[in-house]
C-alpha cells in the first residue's frame, strides 16, 4: 500500500501542483512571520541591552501610595543622592539622567518623528560615554545643543547649524555643536534625540537641581549585585529603589518581547485563516482524486485490502504532499521574513541591524503545518472512499449523495447557523467588553453552519443567475448545470473566497461606521473651532492660553488642566476649564440639571455620577494637590464621551492648589471660524512651534480615525493572501472538473460546439461560482460588520451603520475578476482537448 500511494503521487504530479501551492503559501506566511518578528525582536533586544552597557545599578525614585485624603507623591533624586550614590564602597562613577519630550523641526518646520519618539536629555560632563560623538564638541549652555545621527541624516543638519525645537515653552534657536551616535529604540523607530548640557536640561525639563534616574557604574572587580546592595545600604529605602543594568535589560528584553507578540498574534491569525482556506482546497483535491481512483480502490479492496489499508494509502499521499509544501513554504517563508525585513528599511522604518532568526522551532513549525493541515484535509475522502462497498464503487452506485445523508447535513447546517445568530443576536445586547468573546463565538458557529448549508444554498443562489446566462446560449446553459451538478465541490469552492470576502467586508462596514461616529462626536460635542495641544500628548505651558486669549479674532479660549484629587478616599482627576466660556466651546447634553461651571459648583460626566452615586445638588468634598480641601455642589450631569469626560471645575478654584499648572488642550473659538488663514495666524502666534498641534475638527477626527485606517489596510494587505490561495482552489477545482468531463466535453465537440464556446462554458462556470462566495461573503461581512457595531455602540453613542456600496461593489466585481482569471488555464485546456481522444477517455 505504502507503493501504490507513492506511485499514485507520482502519477497525479500536476493535478497535486495547485494543492501543494495552497499548502505553501500558508505555511510560508506563518513562517515569515515568525522569522520576521523573530528577527526584529532579536534586533530591537541586542540594541536595548547596547544601552545598559554603561549602566550597572540604576537609582530611581519610588513612588509613595495614596493614604486617605493625601495624594501620592514621588521623591526627587537630588544632588546630595548623586553625590552620596557616586561615593558608595565599589562605586566607579554616577550620572544623573535627566529626560523629557522634545520637539526637533526639520529645516522646513516638521516635526521629526511623530511626538511620541521625540525626546531629550542631558550629555554628562565634556564626555559622556553613553552617546559617543562623531562629530563637534560637548554642548555648554543654553544655545548649544547635541543631536543623533540618524536625525541629522534624516534632515540634514550638520555642525554649525541653527535648529528650532521646543520643551513645552516656546520655540528655541541654538547651535548644533555635535553629532553622536546611540542605540536609543526611540530614535530606532523614526524619532529624534537631542542632548542639552546638565544644568539646561534641568531648567528646561522642570527638574532643577533633581534627575530622573542616577546610573551607577561599578568598580572593577565589584559585580552588580554587590554594587546594588551597598546602595540598598547606603540610600533611604522610602526614597529610592535599586535595579542591576542586568535586571533592567531583562524587563526591556520582556516588554519587547510582549509588544511583539501582538503584532505576531495578529499576522499569525491571518496566516491561519490563509491555511483554513487551503484546506477547502485541499479536501476538494482529495476528494476528486479519490472519486477518479475509485474503481482502482474498489479493486484493491477486491483484492484484500481493508479499508483502513485504503484509508491509510491517502493519508500517505497526502503526508508526501504535505511535507513538500512544507519544506517550499519554509524555504518561501524565509524569503519573506528577509524581505519584509528590508521592507521596512525602504519604508523608512529604521530599525536595528541583526541577524535572519530562524529558530529550530520555526523549522519545526513549517514542516508540522504543512504535513498536519494536509493530513486532516484528506481524511475524510480517504475515509468516505474506504467504506464503499467494492461492487458500489464498480457500478459507481456511490456516486450520487443519499437524500438521509442530504437531509442529516441540511439539518446540521441549520442548527450550527441557527446557534451562530442566536448567540450573536444576545452578544449585542451586553457590555463592549463582556460581549466580545460570545460574539466570537457566535460568528464561528454562523460561518460553521453556512458552510454546511452552502450546497443548498448553492442551487437557488445560482439559479437566481439563470437571466443573464441565457444571453450566453447554449455555453451558458451548460455552465449553469454544471456548477450546480456536484454542490459540494461547488460549495467547498466558493467558501473558500466567502471566509476572505466575509473578513474584507466586515472590517469595512466597521471602518466607515466608525469614522462617521467619530466625526459626529467631534462636531456634536465640540463648539470651539481649534483644539490647541502637544504634538506627543503632554502638558501645554499655561503661556499657550494667554497667547491665544490675547490675539485679535479670537472670541473665547478655555485651557484643559487635568489634576489629581482625592475623593471619598480615591483618587480622582480634575478637568480645569474656564467657567464663564467652556459653554461657549462644548455642547455636551445635559441629562439633569444645568451645565454651570463656576464657584464651588461642577459638572460631571454620566459614568462618573452613576459610580459615585450622584446627581445634580449633590455635594462632595475634594482634597488637592496641596493638601487643603473643599466642597464643591454637582450642577449638572452631562453625556461624556471618549473626547470629553470627567469632573469640570473652574480654573479660578482649581489653579491655587496646583504646584506646577499645566494644560493638557486649549480650546479655541475664533470670531471667523476654521480656515486655513486662521490656523496660519494661530499657528505664527505661537511661533510656529513643532512641538504645538493646531487642529480643527477635521483633524481631530482624522487623527482617532487613523489608527483604525491603518489596521483596515493591513488587514486588506493580510488578507490579500487568503484571496490568493481562494484563486488556487477556483483553478484546481475547474482544472480537475475539466479532467473529470474529458468525455463529455468531447462530445459537445463532436456534436457542434466550438472550441469559443468551451472557453467560454468553463468561464462563465467559474464565474458563477466566484459570484455565489462573492455574495455570500459580502452577506455575512455586513452581518458580523453591523453586530460588531452594537457592541461599539454601547461605547460610542454617536456611533451609526454605514453601508459602504461602493466597496461592496468593488468586491462583488473582485470576486467577479477572481473567477475569470481562474478560469483563464482551465478554460484553454478544455479548448485544446482531442475530441476523438476524449471521447475515448474513461
Amino acid at each position: 500500500m505504502f507503493r501504490t500511494a507513492l506511485r499514485n503521487v507520482l502519477a497525479h504530479k500536476a493535478r497535486l501542483m495547485m494543492t501543494v501551492l495552497a499548502v505553501m503559501l500558508g505555511v510560508a506566511f506563518v513562517v515569515g512571520t515568525l522569522v520576521f518578528t523573530n528577527t526584529l525582536s532579536n534586533a530591537l533586544q541586542n540594541s536595548s541591552a547596547k544601552g545598559f552597557d554603561h549602566v550597572d545599578v540604576a537609582v530611581t525614585a519610588e513612588a509613595q501610595e495614596s493614604e486617605g485624603n493625601q495624594l501620592a507623591r514621588t521623591p526627587e533624586l537630588t544632588d546630595e543622592l548623586l553625590e552620596r550614590s557616586a561615593e558608595v564602597p565599589g562605586a566607579a562613577s554616577a550620572i544623573g539622567v535627566v529626560q523629557g519630550f522634545t520637539a526637533v523641526a526639520d529645516k522646513d518646520g516638521d516635526l521629526v518623528g511623530d511626538g511620541f519618539q521625540s525626546q531629550g536629555g542631558n550629555y554628562w560632563g565634556t564626555k559622556d560615554e553613553r552617546y559617543p560623538l562623531v562629530s563637534g564638541h560637548a554642548p555648554k549652555g543654553e544655545n548649544q545643543v547635541l543631536i543623533d545621527s540618524e536625525t541629522a541624516k534624516r534632515t540634514g543638519y550638520k555642525v554649525g547649524d541653527t535648529v528650532r525645537l521646543s520643551v513645552d515653552g516656546p520655540v528655541l534657536k541654538p547651535t548644533v555643536v555635535g553629532i553622536f551616535t546611540t542605540d536609543d529604540g526611540n530614535v530606532a523607530a523614526g524619532g529624534s534625540l537631542a542632548l542639552f548640557d546638565t544644568a539646561t536640561a534641568q531648567k528646561l525639563f522642570g527638574k532643577v537641581g533633581t534627575y530622573d534616574e542616577i546610573d551607577v557604574r561599578a568598580a572593577a572587580g565589584t559585580s552588580e549585585d554587590r554594587l546594588k546592595a551597598a546602595l540598598d545600604k547606603a540610600l533611604p529605602k522610602d526614597r529610592v529603589e535599586t535595579v542591576t543594568g542586568a535586571e533592567l535589560a531583562d524587563d526591556q528584553a520582556e516588554m519587547i518581547s510582549s509588544s511583539m507578540s501582538g503584532l505576531k498574534q495578529g499576522m499569525l491569525v491571518f496566516a491561519g485563516i490563509s491555511l483554513f482556506v487551503g484546506t477547502f482546497i485541499i479536501a476538494n483535491t482529495f476528494t476528486m482524486l479519490v472519486a477518479q481512483r475509485t474503481k482502482e480502490l474498489a479493486l484493491l479492496r477486491a483484492v484484500g485490502a481493508s479499508r483502513r489499508q485504503v484509508t491509510r494509502s491517502v493519508l500517505i499521499e497526502a503526508f508526501v504532499v504535505g511535507a513538500v509544501a512544507g519544506a517550499a513554504g519554509l524555504l518561501a517563508g524565509i524569503g519573506i521574513g528577509a524581505g519584509l525585513r528590508s521592507l521596512m528599511g525602504a519604508l523608512d522604518a529604521t530599525v536595528p541591524d541583526g541577524p535572519l532568526v530562524i529558530s529550530s522551532g520555526t523549522i519545526g513549525t513549517a514542516l508540522g503545518v504543512g504535513v498536519v493541515i494536509t493530513m486532516l484535509a484528506a481524511w475524510l475522502p480517504g475515509r468516505r472512499a474506504a467504506k464503499i462497498p467494492p461492487v458500489a464503487a464498480m457500478s459507481s452506485l456511490h456516486a450520487q449523495a443519499t437524500t438521509k445523508s442530504l437531509v442529516l447535513r441540511n439539518t446540521l447546517g441549520a442548527l450550527f447557523s441557527a446557534a451562530g445568530i442566536a448567540v450573536v443576536l444576545a452578544a449585542t445586547g451586553m457590555d463592549g467588553s463582556s460581549g466580545q468573546a460570545p460574539m466570537g463565538i457566535g460568528a464561528v458557529l454562523l460561518i460553521i453552519g453556512v458552510f454546511i448549508l452552502t450546497p443548498l444554498l448553492s442551487r437557488p443562489l445560482i439559479a437566481a443567475a439563470t437571466p443573464v446566462m441565457r444571453i450566453f446560449g447554449v455555453s451558458g446553459k451548460l455552465a449553469r448545470q454544471n456548477s450546480v451538478r456536484n454542490p459540494r465541490r461547488t460549495a467547498a469552492t466558493a467558501s473558500a473566497l466567502m471566509i476572505g470576502l466575509t473578513l474584507i467586508t466586515g472590517m469595512t462596514v466597521m471602518a466607515g461606521s466608525l469614522q462617521q461616529g467619530i466625526d459626529k462626536m467631534a462636531s456634536s460635542s465640540l463648539r470651539a473651532d481649534y483644539v490647541v495641544s502637544m504634538a506627543n500628548g503632554n502638558s501645554l505651558s499655561t503661556d499657550v492660553d494667554r497667547t491665544l486669549r490675547g490675539l485679535d479674532g479670537v472670541t473665547a479660549t478655555s485651557p484643559l488642566r487635568n489634576a489629581p484629587s482625592r475623593i471619598g478616599g480615591e483618587t480622582e482627576y480634575l478637568t480645569g476649564v474656564d467657567g464663564s466660556s467652556i459653554a461657549k466651546l462644548t455642547e455636551l447634553p445635559v441629562d439633569s440639571g444645568a451645565f454651570e461651571v463656576g464657584g464651588g459648583k461642577v459638572v460631571v460626566d454620566d459614568e462618573t455620577a452613576k459610580s459615585k452615586g450622584w446627581r445634580a445638588g449633590s455635594a462632595f468634598t475634594v482634597h488637592y494637590e496641596d493638601g487643603k480641601s473643599d466642597r464643591l455642589t454637582v450642577a449638572g450631569v452631562y453625556e461624556g464621551n471618549e473626547m470629553i469626560r470627567g469632573i469640570m471645575i473652574d480654573n479660578r478654584i482649581l489653579t491655587p492648589h496646583l504646584e506646577e499648572p499645566a494644560d493638557m488642550q486649549v480650546m479655541v473659538k475664533t470670531a471667523d471660524g476654521t480656515s486655513q488663514a486662521t490656523k496660519d495666524r494661530l499657528e505664527k502666534a505661537l511661533g510656529n512651534n513643532p512641538a504645538i498641534a493646531v487642529q480643527d475638527k477635521k483633524d481631530i477626527s482624522n487623527e482617532i480615525a487613523q489608527m483604525f485606517t491603518l489596521i483596515l489596510n493591513m488587514v486588506y494587505g493580510l488578507l490579500a493572501m487568503a484571496v490568493i490561495v481562494a484563486v488556487l482552489g477556483v483553478i484546481n477545482t475547474l482544472a480537475m472538473s475539466v479532467f473529470e468531463r474529458s468525455q463529455e466535453i468531447g462530445m459537445l465537440r463532436a456534436v457542434g460546439l466550438d472550441r469559443k464556446g468551451i472557453k467560454r462554458m468553463v468561464r462563465l462556470e467559474s464565474l458563477v461560482i466566484s459570484l455565489f462566495g462573492g455574495v455570500l461573503g459580502i452577506g455575512l461581512g455586513v452581518f458580523f460588520g453591523w453586530a460588531a457595531g452594537e457592541l461599539l455602540a454601547a461605547k460610542m453613542p454617536t456611533y451609526e451603520l454605514i453601508l459602504p456600496w461602493t466597496r461592496m461593489g468593488v468586491f462583488l466585481l473582485l470576486a467577479a475578476v477572481v473567477g475569470v482569471l481562474a478560469a483563464l488555464w482551465p478554460a484553454r485546456r478544455a479548448a485544446r482537448l482531442n475530441m476523438l481522444a476524449a471521447i475515448k477517455s474513461e
